[in-house]
């Protein structure tokens, strides 16, 4: 096992490792004192994973109850939240009972927000079980709800107790929900370490196998980045924003679909289109896009907008995003591949003339 520190003003440890949900239920009295727990799981992990994770958490002495949802995107909206919340107090959970948010990044987002939000807030902990979960929302702290203008326009910033990633829950993921975390993996290669960026390139294949040292090397590493960026910039006021490389054009993409596509896959085409940006702004100091692009097509992300949607709404997507403040876009564009910069506010015109180009 791997142990990853987050040293936000509630610091917090993440655990990697194969087979670690056998010990949670051995864990939690050093974190939380109560034993009264709400597990919330979408109905498709709450099979999968949830239902075996709360026998384990019953048979070691906590009260254990389930409360899920309709997995998918459409999920995170402030009526689940209420549902769920209503559910809890029917079944009598207190302030002192603590929550753990079991499954993707729909489950993580949801059920943090309703942890900071329960009875004023109660403890909770982050079990990510997709791959994009584990490297990317699961760590950090953000929560959120989405609105039919835009994603995440309702959260808070609430860190969990801990974080438990056993990667060895990966094998029952489906192979197109694999490549949508891996693109969140390429986005830290991108902004921060070439040496995972090389990693990804020389190892797509056994990634895509599920191969355990091959996950752990890219989960370990993913984590790493983020905490130290999340432990230096707890609340978005300026480094963390490097974390939306790709995500200004991929949140455009989720929004003008309706979220009938995965979140990789729109961060995937975001992060081409950064990274030919930052070529036609000048800012990239060596060719970008032709080494992500072909990184991106051998993972089996794709590179494109969808064909025949108007570039021009897409575009409109980008003004209703919570990164635009008072007005300003700030992107997150590249130098070179592990090098990042800030470029505040770039001509409309640019980025209308790239997705144009990633439409054709």
């Amino acid at each position: 096992m791997k142990v990853l520190k987050v040293a936000t003003a509630q610091p917090y440890e993440i655990w990697i490792g194969g087979g670690l949900l056998t010990e949670v239920p051995q864990d939690l009295p050093n974190l939380i004192s109560t034993r009264t727990l709400a597990l919330i799981s979408d109905e498709t992990v709450r099979e999968l994973v949830t239902e075996d994770l709360a026998r384990l958490l019953k048979e070691a002495g906590f009260r254990a109850e389930i409360f899920s949802f309709p997995p998918g995107e459409a999920s995170k909206r402030m009526e689940t939240v209420v549902e769920l919340a209503r559910a809890m107090v029917r079944a009598g959970l207190d302030r002192k009972s603590a929550l753990l948010a079991v499954g993707g990044g729909v489950t993580g987002d949801l059920g943090g927000f309703l942890a900071s939000i329960y009875l004023r807030g109660i403890p909770y902990i982050q079990i990510p079980t997709t791959l994009l979960a584990q490297v990317d929302s699961s760590v950090g702290g953000k929560t959120g709800v989405d609105l039919p203008e835009g994603k995440n326009l309702l959260g808070t910033f609430y860190q969990p107790r801990r974080v438990y990633i056993d990667y060895g829950v990966l094998s029952s993921l489906p192979l197109a929900h694999l490549r949508n975390g891996l693109a969140e993996v390429v986005k830290y290669g991108c902004i921060a370490s070439r040496e995972l960026f090389e990693f990804l390139e020389s190892r797509a294949l056994s990634l895509l196998s599920y191969d355990p040292e091959a996950l752990e090397h890219i989960i370990y590493h993913s984590c790493r980045i983020k905490a130290e960026i999340v432990s230096q910039d707890e609340r978005e006021g300026g480094l963390r924003r490097v974390l939306n490389f790709g995500h200004t054009l991929g949140h455009a993409l989720e929004a003008a679909l309706q979220y009938e596509i995965l979140h990789g896959e729109a961060v995937a085409v975001g992060m081409v289109a950064a990274a030919r940006l930052s070529e036609l702004l000048g800012v990239a100091e060596e060719p970008v896009s032709p080494r992500l692009e072909s990184l991106l097509r051998e993972l089996g992300l794709p590179v494109r907008f969808p064909e025949g949607f108007p570039p021009e709404e897409i575009l409109s997507f980008v003004w209703s995003d919570k990164k635009v403040w008072q007005g300003r876009l700030t992107m997150v564009l590249l130098k070179r591949v592990g090098e990042f910069v800030f470029y505040e506010n770039p001509p409309e015109r640019k980025l209308l003339q790239v997705i144009k180009e990633l439409s054709e």
